[in-house]
């Protein structure tokens, strides 16, 4: 006698036949509403957007963030905004102790006073070098004039001289005339040769004017350097008075304030920062296998702390070159707007979109499974009676979750009606009666509450 055996793998087989079979219609149809139309709701499948998508985690952080450093040394004597303020550029927010700079501005101001006074006598000295320079010259020329003029007399004298002398030997004229002539002839020289020691004198004069000009000259540029030289320490101590308020340099919303009045600060010391919260940095650590699909441009969504809502929607901004040898993953920043009240810091959920395609998507709660097969039901017609729509068990293949939906691979299509409540009353080819959602389920509630 030929003898059979059954391996477990065909034993398993059987077993999930049997319940597939039992699951799609192998018991007559009925259940708890007995031969009645079982009320549920459809929904008419329509061709959805599916998500190939990944969630990460991370921390905002604001763009434009600055944080404020004193740069001098001192007490603190104003606060003038408190944390989460608003402020816009220029605004007070911390008045460290002046005193000592306001004194340093003070003494700075009296020494540009006392300078510009010494530069004006300096240019006053300067202006007299230059008139004496140019009364030199003047008398120099009238000097060279009369030089000319004596000299012009002293020949005509000379000339005189010898024709007296001729005619006082010819006898034509008395040694009396040639005395008197021979007299006239000295004083002409005489009168030259003072207006040649009046030249040279003219020419000393100006001598010692350009002397003096020179002199002044340099002075002034001497006190000129001085007041600049004091000017620029006005400037420094300007400066650092300044450095005693701490404005805002941008807008936006003051964060902690790290210090108190009458505390003492150095240079350097944080004291507090501003946020603009206008644009936001989201980095995000992607794994290598990822790197073919990560590129700029992606549309990443932050979402909710207890939901998968959209807080706000950016795009993938910078990508390494690199890979993180340790965690094998590569740093990408994605950017959003500041809007919807997000925050400098704020610890969020982000969800990466690789790709968009269209397909179905059903909700969860309309899926059952059956040792671990998924099925859904769909409208179909009764073979024995067209008018009366009755439930049809389909198998599907599903994806990911998108939201409360999954994604369906195979199994339905458009234009499907899909049911999507009170599954668990129905089996393949059990009589339905479509009925708006509320409607269905008071019928339902009242056959749970009606059973024996």
């Amino acid at each position: 006698m030929r003898r059979y055996s059954l391996s477990s793998g065909s034993l398993g087989a059987g077993l999930l036949l049997t319940l597939l079979l039992g699951a799609c219609g192998g018991n007559p149809p009925g259940g708890m509403f007995g031969d009645q139309a079982v009320p549920v709701t459809l929904a008419e499948l329509e061709t959805s957007t599916l998500e190939d998508s990944s969630e990460f985690v991370g921390s905002l952080e604001a763009s434009e963030r600055v944080t404020l450093r004193p740069e001098v040394a001192g007490r603190v004597e104003q606060i003038a905004v408190e944390n989460g303020d608003r402020v816009t550029p220029g605004q007070l927010l911390i008045q460290l102790n002046a005193e000592g700079d306001r004194a340093e501005v003070r003494a700075a101001n009296a020494n540009i006073g006392i300078q510009r006074a010494v530069l004006s006598n300096a240019e006053a000295n300067l202006s007299a070098a230059r008139a004496d320079r140019k009364r030199a010259e003047v008398e120099k020329k009238q000097a060279e004039a009369e030089l000319a003029r004596q000299t012009a007399q002293l020949e005509l004298q000379a000339e005189e001289l010898e024709r007296t002398k001729f005619l006082v030997e010819e006898g034509v004229q008395a040694q009396q005339q040639l005395d008197i002539q021979t007299s006239n002839y000295e004083t002409a020289i005489a009168s030259r040769n003072a207006a040649r020691e009046a030249v040279a004198a003219a020419q000393a004069a100006i001598e010692a004017a350009e002397d003096r000009r020179r002199a002044a000259q340099a002075t002034l540029q001497r006190e000129g350097a001085a007041v600049n030289q004091a000017l620029a320490q006005l400037n420094v101590a300007t400066e650092n008075l300044q450095f005693t308020r701490v404005r805002a340099p941008i807008a936006g919303v003051v964060g902690d304030i790290a210090v108190k009045v009458g505390d003492y600060v150095n240079v350097g010391e944080p004291l507090t920062a501003i946020s603009a919260n206008q644009n936001f940095e989201l980095r995000l650590a992607i794994p290598a296998e990822r790197a073919a699909e990560l590129r700029n441009g992606l549309t990443v969504e932050l979402l909710g702390a207890e939901s998968d809502t959209a807080l706000a929607t950016g795009r993938i901004s910078f990508v390494s070159p690199q890979v993180d040898p340790a965690s094998q993953a590569i740093l990408a920043k994605a950017t959003f707007a500041g809007r919807g009240g997000l925050r400098d810091g704020q610890f969020v959920r982000a969800r990466v979109i690789w790709q968009r395609q269209p397909g179905l998507l059903i909700p969860t709660s309309a899926v059952s499974r059956v040792a671990g097969q998924p099925f859904v039901f769909v409208v179909a017609s009764s073979p024995d009676d067209p008018a009366q729509d009755i439930a049809q068990q389909k198998p599907v293949q599903l994806g990911a979750i998108q939201g409360n939906n999954y994604q369906v691979l195979s199994g339905l299509e458009p234009g499907d009606r899909l049911i999507t409540s009170g599954i668990l009353n129905l089996q393949d080819g059990v009589p339905i009666a479509p009925q708006a959602a509320e409607a269905a389920a008071e019928t339902q509630e009242s056959s749970f509450t009606n059973q024996p």
